[in-house]
């Protein structure tokens, strides 16, 4: 999603469940996308992008902790990255 100028004066426009801002007097094909309507009973375009972008960080994490098998160096960054996030929880699993 884009970001908004601070103090700028804005239209809001909905194509569908997306939600656009662009700023007052601008052409209309500088509008960004600002954010969407939710129906968690209905998932649209956004939540179905949000579930493939998700997959994709599990199988880059799956093919990172392949990878380690044989890596060591690789193997003990994800050590780390473990005994961090016990750490962060605080439940004592380090």
């Amino acid at each position: 999603m884009g970001t908004l100028t601070p103090g700028a004066k804005y239209i809001y426009e909905r194509n569908g469940d997306t939600v656009y801002a662009r700023e007052f007097g601008a052409d209309p094909s500088t509008r960004k996308e600002i954010g969407w309507d939710f129906d968690p009973n209905n998932p649209g375009r956004h939540e179905r992008q949000e579930m493939l972008n998700a997959l994709r960080d599990d199988q880059l994490w799956h093919k990172i902790r392949l990878e380690a098998r044989d890596n060591i160096t690789l193997q003990d960054a994800l050590d780390r990255v473990v005994e961090l996030y016990h750490l962060s929880k605080d439940d004592g699993q380090t």
